[in-house]
C-alpha cells in the first residue's frame, strides 16, 4: 500500500510540476506587457489614465460601435480582433516626477527576443517614443508604444493581431494616444 502511495504521489508531484512550468512558459510568451510596477506614479501625477481591456470587454464594447458610421465600423474591424488593450498614462505638473529607473520594468520585458524595436524617437526638448512589436512567424501579436515625454509618461500595450494600417484609426480612442503613425498609401504613377 505505501508503494502505491508512493508511486501516485510522484506522479502527482511530476504532473503539478509539468503544468507549473506550462504556465510559466506561456506567461512568458504572452505580449502583454506587466505595468503594475508604474502604479505608485499614480500619486506624483495630475491626471492618470489606466485602461484595461481584455477580449471580453472588447467584444461588449463592439456592439456599441455602429456600422452606418464608416469611422465607427473601422474601429470595429480593428479592435474585434484585439485580445487586450492595455494603457498607463501619467501626467505632472512638473518635470523630473519619474525616472528612466521606473521605466526598467518594462524595458526589461522588452528585451526578450520576441519583441522588435521598430521606431525610436529622441529629443532633449520633446521626450522620447518607442514602438515595439511582437511577431509570430509573419504576423503581429502584439505591439508596444513607450511615450516618455519631460511631463508625460504613456506606455500603450495592444495584445493580438495589429494591422499598422488600421491603427491609425484607432489613435485617440479607447485611451490610445496619438502614435504618430502614418498611413501609408499607394503610390501615384508619378511617383513610381
Amino acid at each position: 500500500m505505501k508503494s502505491l502511495f508512493h508511486h501516485n504521489s510522484l506522479k502527482l508531484l511530476i504532473a503539478t510540476s509539468f503544468l507549473t512550468m506550462a504556465v510559466q512558459i506561456g506567461q512568458a510568451q504572452t505580449p502583454r506587457l506587466q505595468l503594475n510596477s508604474l502604479d505608485h506614479l499614480a500619486a506624483k501625477a495630475s491626471e492618470t489614465v489606466d485602461v484595461s481591456i481584455d477580449e471580453r470587454l472588447i467584444q461588449t464594447a463592439i456592439k456599441i460601435f455602429k456600422d452606418e458610421d464608416p469611422d465607427e465600423r473601422e474601429i470595429k474591424k480593428l479592435v474585434s480582433g484585439l485580445k487586450g488593450i492595455y494603457v498607463k498614462s501619467f501626467e505632472f505638473e512638473k518635470e523630473g516626477e519619474y525616472t528612466t529607473a521606473d521605466l526598467q520594468a518594462v524595458r526589461v520585458q522588452l528585451q526578450d527576443p520576441a519583441w522588435s524595436r521598430i521606431v525610436n524617437v529622441s529629443s532633449k526638448k520633446e521626450g522620447n517614443i518607442e514602438v515595439y512589436l511582437r511577431m509570430l512567424n509573419d504576423q503581429i501579436i502584439g505591439l508596444a508604444v513607450l511615450s516618455a515625454e519631460l511631463k508625460e509618461l504613456t506606455i500603450v500595450n495592444l495584445i493580438g493581431p495589429v494591422d499598422l494600417e488600421k491603427l491609425t484609426k484607432l489613435e485617440g480612442r479607447m485611451g490610445v494616444p496619438e502614435l504618430g503613425i502614418e498611413p501609408t498609401r499607394p503610390k501615384t504613377k508619378n511617383e513610381q
